[in-house]
């Protein structure tokens, strides 16, 4: 038990770590969003809509994951 408990730790780490990086991606994006927005140039808008999208989709996805892997680890 204590192995997958010291396993299950470090998965949990790594995905926060990822997610952690991912939002630093999301600010990026919204930052050059708003850059073309301020001058005019909307054709960056929707790529970087749409990628936002998908990278919240990917952290919902590993945040649901981390929940259940922290889950186990605490016997929940």
């Amino acid at each position: 038990m204590e192995s997958f408990r010291r396993h299950a730790t470090v998965l949990f780490s790594a995905i926060l770590v990822i997610i952690g990086t991912l939002v630093v991606i999301q600010l990026w994006l919204l930052s050059a969003a708003l850059e073309g927005l301020l001058a005019h140039d909307t054709g960056l808008l929707v790529p970087a809509a749409v990628a936002s999208a998908v990278l919240f989709a990917i952290n919902g996805g590993l945040l649901l994951y981390a929940l259940r892997v922290d889950g186990r680890i605490r016997g929940k």
